[in-house]
């Protein structure tokens, strides 16, 4: 006879609809953005030159690295 209750109630993974993922991405996005616009000016003027990186890319790395860590739970 076989045991069904030892793996019967296993936990799926909760999808995230995509529009809610965009929401918390934008806004963290939106966030960064002028930190980073901050940064990469005194960075510029202290260095007396550009910086490899925008700071649109920065902000853009950081929503994309800060956003699926609030849906891992």
């Amino acid at each position: 006879m076989s045991d069904y209750t030892v793996n019967g109630d296993t936990q799926h993974v909760k999808r995230v609809h995509k529009a809610e993922f965009f929401v918390y991405f934008a806004l963290i996005f939106s966030l960064a953005l002028p930190l980073h616009v901050l940064g990469w000016s005194f960075q510029t003027i202290r260095h007396a030159k550009l910086p490899r990186l925008s700071p649109l890319t920065r902000a853009w790395k950081d929503a994309r690295a800060v956003t699926p860590m609030i849906f891992r739970g």
